[in-house]
């Protein structure tokens, strides 16, 4: 009896990777085992690296609003630990839109934050 095998599934299977190495050089896009190898490897890079954007992105904005703090008279740590204490609750990415493209509103948000509490 002959052996059985599932050409259909089989074709189907690389015509699927090597659709999705169109456009990768020379046998990354030609071959099949060359390119499943990559498309692998290319999977496991956007895995990671969509965790690594997030870490990418709050570097980013603690950096900006570092400096716009330090135009109005305060650093960055300075500044978080205010908010904390008075329960301001607003995320770092707001506050470094704020400090990029409103300074007038982050201004009045370090105003508020860095304020001392009136005796009485």
């Amino acid at each position: 009896m002959p052996r059985s095998v599932n050409k259909a599934a089989a074709h189907r299977k690389r015509r699927r990777i090597l659709k999705r190495a169109r456009g990768y050089w020379g046998a990354r896009s030609k071959l099949w085992t060359i390119a499943k190898h990559h498309i692998e490897k290319g999977l496991q890079y956007a895995y990671r690296d969509r965790r690594a954007k997030k870490r990418a992105f709050r570097r980013l904005w603690i950096v900006r609003i570092n400096a716009a703090a330090r135009l109005n008279g305060t650093t960055y740590s300075r500044l978080i630990a205010a908010l904390h204490a008075k329960h301001i609750s607003i995320n770092r990415k707001v506050l470094a839109d704020l400090a990029m493209n409103h300074p007038a509103a982050f201004a009045a948000i370090v105003q508020q934050a860095m304020a001392t509490p009136s005796a009485g």
